[in-house]
Protein backbone atom coordinates (compact mmCIF):
# COMPACT_ATOMS: atom_id res chain seq x y z
CA UNK A 1 0.00 0.00 0.00
CA UNK A 2 1.12 3.43 -0.91
CA UNK A 3 0.75 6.53 1.75
CA UNK A 4 0.16 10.10 1.37
CA UNK A 5 0.41 13.07 3.41
CA UNK A 6 -1.28 15.99 3.49
CA UNK A 7 0.52 18.92 3.59
CA UNK A 8 -0.11 22.96 3.61
CA UNK A 9 -3.75 23.50 2.86
CA UNK A 10 -5.10 20.70 2.22
CA UNK A 11 -2.84 19.35 -0.79
CA UNK A 12 -2.16 15.48 -1.14
CA UNK A 13 0.65 14.35 -3.33
CA UNK A 14 -0.02 11.30 -5.43
CA UNK A 15 3.16 9.41 -5.56
CA UNK A 16 5.55 9.33 -8.46
CA UNK A 17 4.97 5.70 -9.46
CA UNK A 18 1.25 6.07 -9.23
CA UNK A 19 1.11 9.33 -11.45
CA UNK A 20 3.50 7.35 -14.11
CA UNK A 21 1.15 4.55 -13.91
CA UNK A 22 -1.88 6.47 -14.20
CA UNK A 23 -0.50 8.95 -16.62
CA UNK A 24 -1.13 11.93 -14.94
CA UNK A 25 0.34 15.44 -15.53
CA UNK A 26 1.39 18.18 -13.13
CA UNK A 27 -1.25 20.22 -13.78
CA UNK A 28 -4.05 17.62 -14.55
CA UNK A 29 -7.68 18.11 -12.54
CA UNK A 30 -9.17 15.23 -10.02
CA UNK A 31 -12.16 14.39 -9.44
CA UNK A 32 -12.63 13.63 -5.43
CA UNK A 33 -15.62 12.19 -4.21
CA UNK A 34 -15.95 10.49 -0.25
CA UNK A 35 -16.89 7.09 -0.31
CA UNK A 36 -17.70 6.41 3.59
CA UNK A 37 -14.72 7.45 5.12
CA UNK A 38 -12.60 7.02 1.66
CA UNK A 39 -11.91 10.01 -0.51
CA UNK A 40 -11.58 8.71 -4.32
CA UNK A 41 -9.59 10.20 -7.14
CA UNK A 42 -10.52 9.91 -10.49
CA UNK A 43 -8.85 11.97 -14.04
CA UNK A 44 -12.47 11.21 -15.31
CA UNK A 45 -15.40 13.38 -14.61
CA UNK A 46 -17.98 10.84 -13.67
CA UNK A 47 -21.07 11.99 -15.06
CA UNK A 48 -23.98 9.59 -13.96
CA UNK A 49 -23.92 10.81 -10.90
CA UNK A 50 -24.10 14.98 -11.96
CA UNK A 51 -26.65 13.12 -14.89
CA UNK A 52 -29.13 11.94 -12.11
CA UNK A 53 -29.31 14.93 -10.04
CA UNK A 54 -30.78 17.14 -12.87
CA UNK A 55 -32.89 14.65 -14.30
CA UNK A 56 -34.00 14.24 -10.39
CA UNK A 57 -34.50 17.99 -10.37
CA UNK A 58 -36.37 17.83 -13.91
CA UNK A 59 -38.53 15.20 -12.89
CA UNK A 60 -39.50 16.66 -9.55
CA UNK A 61 -40.07 20.68 -11.52
CA UNK A 62 -42.55 18.72 -13.97
CA UNK A 63 -44.02 16.32 -11.18
CA UNK A 64 -43.39 13.44 -12.61
CA UNK A 65 -41.81 9.84 -11.13
CA UNK A 66 -40.46 7.50 -12.46
CA UNK A 67 -43.20 5.13 -12.79
CA UNK A 68 -44.54 7.55 -14.70
CA UNK A 69 -41.68 7.30 -17.03
CA UNK A 70 -41.71 3.71 -17.28
CA UNK A 71 -45.19 3.89 -17.88
CA UNK A 72 -45.20 6.54 -21.24
CA UNK A 73 -42.11 4.11 -22.47
CA UNK A 74 -44.39 1.03 -22.55
CA UNK A 75 -46.92 2.88 -23.70
CA UNK A 76 -44.30 4.03 -26.69
CA UNK A 77 -43.18 1.04 -27.08
CA UNK A 78 -46.71 -0.91 -27.63
CA UNK A 79 -47.37 2.28 -30.38
CA UNK A 80 -43.92 1.53 -31.86
CA UNK A 81 -44.53 -2.30 -32.77
CA UNK A 82 -48.31 -1.58 -33.91
CA UNK A 83 -47.06 0.96 -36.51
CA UNK A 84 -44.06 -1.12 -37.11
CA UNK A 85 -46.47 -4.73 -37.91
CA UNK A 86 -48.90 -2.40 -40.30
Amino acid sequence: MTQARIWGRGQVTIPARLRRELRLDSEQDLEVFRVGKSLVLTPKKLLGDTLARQVEKEMKKEGLTLENLLSDLRKERARYRQEKNV
